[in-house]
């Protein structure tokens, strides 16, 4: 910062420079100039390591070297060292030259010359001293920078009353410092957009809810945890649950509830029947994983994996106590689990297979856009043709009944009607065209848009939907193009490969959407804070309060807008089950004051009635 105020303060030629030469010019200066305090990699030990100059230290023989501080991975200083320029690696700018001119911008409050403000250039110890090149050329009027030929313009305009022509050399001045301006292009970064007049009212920004029964601290691995186990269930042979369900049973006490037993035997199976080294004494135990024994397969993970703090739990897990430990003890060893089962082979496979299955499904569907394009196009030249030889018809049989009009016998006039004249020309261009279209579509039946490659073998986008199970009909029978678009928006969300975040906003907090979960998490920049939005009334705020004259903030209103339906409807979903689940309750407390409820009756304990209906034998 301290440099680029430098470059920008201290230079005759900047001072008068547009805009856009002027941030070149500074960029220029910032790469090939070495500054006090700035960031590069020298060269040490036959090898480059990161660097910070401390000082410029100049020798007798007039050859400038600079005192260094090394830096290690976490950027702490380990020592000092003396190195001259060409052992010293210029670094990339790390930001690009429209962000420099909204710097430039934010830090002058005037151009032609620029000149800084007076706060920002104390701050950083810059002198405010005009140079000696401009000081024949400016003046200072209530401590700002004026230019002497502007005052002389608005003395003259008060002293001589000659209103026209001082305008227009006023005019003149202020046109050429507008055209010298030049304009923000957005979008641009989102902390350097800046309010304007044109802006439209932006809405409040919904706090997020943050009503969340773990720890704040782990709620991403809680929801992590959650959308691999789901996304990969089939894989896993585990039957999907709800994120309530499983925040609630990895709060609860008890030891060998079946979402518990039945997740972490998911993960641990999926272990065993990979090939490394790690797993195999785990494999020689040769029995099947059950709600007895458990708990020692996970301990043999704990000891294989060797993380002190999770090992430590180890005993009380053996003695068969796993529900007494802490919220964020359990997601640490599914995480690891997860983080594990993610190296697998069977998960590899599975991940090439979704991405050839989702290639296929694309490459059908740009078929289908393809053809579905050339029948509108065939269909238009039809009817430019038809249109044409009905023209041509009717003209010709005009001709010829304005003839008969004089050669009909016995005076009799030959009429003919515009619809006889159709129906009586011959169909055999029409026919051929059509010929040709059938011939034409037939071919293009036959020739594969994409091929790809599965177990050694090639197979086209049609083949491997026919692997994947779908029936021949539902992907040949004539549907709308809604219906087929939501047919493949559905089919994508089936092979999952992984969930992306929907975007940013200007202060880097990231906004997810998890599809089987039916709200919107927010993750606070440093990962520390979450909280959601569960209504589209949130939604409708947290759009209206975005500006999209920032870049972060543009791509999330974006992403939020294309999936803006499905995110209505699945808060609509949400919202009736929430209002039927506390009726359900209320139904059960009027029961218990009269009759004795059982416990699984109450939907908030509908994770103690868990059933694996994918588990495997």
């Amino acid at each position: 910062m301290q440099a680029f105020l430098y470059n920008l303060s201290n230079s005759y030629l900047a001072g008068m420079l547009s805009l856009k030469d002027l941030a070149d010019t500074i960029a220029t200066n910032l790469e090939e100039r070495l500054y006090v305090g700035s960031e590069y990699y020298g060269r040490k030990d036959s090898g480059v390591h990161l660097c910070k100059i401390l000082k410029v230290v100049k020798a007798d023989n007039k050859i400038t070297k600079y005192e260094v501080v090394w830096l290690d991975k976490n950027k702490k200083t380990t020592e000092n060292g003396l190195l001259d320029g060409e052992n010293l690696v210029k670094k990339k700018l790390p930001f690009s030259r429209n962000i420099l001119k909204s710097f430039i911008r934010q830090s002058t409050y005037r151009s032609f010359p620029w000149v800084l403000h007076e706060k920002l250039a104390r701050k950083h110890d810059i002198s405010i001293d005009p140079p000696q090149e401009l000081r024949s050329k400016i003046s200072f009027q209530n401590g700002l920078v004026v230019c002497k030929k502007r005052k002389k313009n608005e003395e003259m305009k008060e002293e001589s009353g000659n209103c026209k022509c001082n305008k227009v050399g006023s005019d003149k001045l202020e046109d050429d410092d507008h055209q010298r301006e030049e304009p923000i292009k957005y979008p641009v970064d989102d902390l350097l957009v800046q309010p304007s007049a044109d802006d439209p009212v932006f809405s409040d920004r919904p706090l997020p809810s943050r009503d969340f029964s773990v720890p704040m601290e782990c709620v991403g691995d809680l929801l992590m945890v959650w959308d691999f186990c789901t996304s990969f269930s089939r894989t896993l042979h585990l039957w999907p649950f709800s994120l309530e369900d499983f925040e609630n049973v990895v709060c609860h006490k008890e030891s060998n509830l079946a979402l518990i037993v039945e997740s972490h035997s998911a993960l641990v199976r999926l272990l065993i029947k990979d090939n490394r080294k790690h797993f195999w004494h785990m494999k020689n135990k040769k029995r099947k994983i059950t709600l007895v024994n458990w708990a020692e397969y996970l301990c043999d993970f704990l000891e294989i994996i060797k993380i002190p703090e999770l090992c430590s739990n180890m005993t009380t897990i053996k003695r068969g106590h796993y529900g007494l430990l802490d919220a964020n003890i359990k997601l640490r060893i599914l995480k690891e689990l997860v983080n594990q089962a993610f190296e697998t082979d069977v998960f590899r496979d599975k991940i090439d297979e979704h991405i050839n299955q989702r290639r296929a499904l694309g490459a059908t569907r740009r078929e289908e856009a393809l053809e579905a394009a050339r029948k509108e196009r065939e269909a238009k030249e039809q009817l430019k043709i038809q249109n044409g030889h009905t023209s041509e018809s009717a003209k010709s049989n005009m001709h010829e009944s304005s003839e008969n009009n004089y050669s009909g016998e016995n005076g009799e006039i030959a009429e003919k009607s515009i619809a006889e004249i159709i129906a009586s020309q011959p169909k055999n261009l029409l026919e051929n065209k059509h010929s040709d279209a059938s011939k034409k579509m037939a071919e293009r039946q036959n020739v594969d848009v994409e091929v790809q490659e599965v177990n050694g073998k090639q197979l086209s986008g049609k083949e491997l939907l026919k692997q994947m199970g779908d029936d021949k009909k539902e992907a040949t029978e004539p549907r709308s193009k809604d219906q087929r678009r939501e047919y493949f928006e559905r089919e994508m969300d089936k092979r999952v490969i992984r969930t992306n975040p929907l975007g940013k906003d200007r202060h880097y907090n990231r906004y997810w959407w998890f599809r089987r979960d039916g709200r919107i998490f927010v993750e606070s920049s440093d990962s520390k804070q979450w909280g959601y939005y569960s209504s589209k009334e949130e939604l409708d705020a947290l759009m209206g309060s975005l500006n999209c004259k920032g870049e972060r903030e543009r791509a999330l209103h974006k992403q939020l807008g294309k999936f803006y339906a499905k995110m209505s409807s699945e808060f609509e979903k949400r919202s009736k089950s929430f209002v039927g689940k506390i009726a359900s309750e209320e139904a059960v407390l009027r029961r218990s004051t009269r009759v004795r409820a059982t416990p699984g009756v109450n939907p908030a304990n509908a994770f103690l009635r868990y059933v694996n209906k994918w588990k495997q034998d």
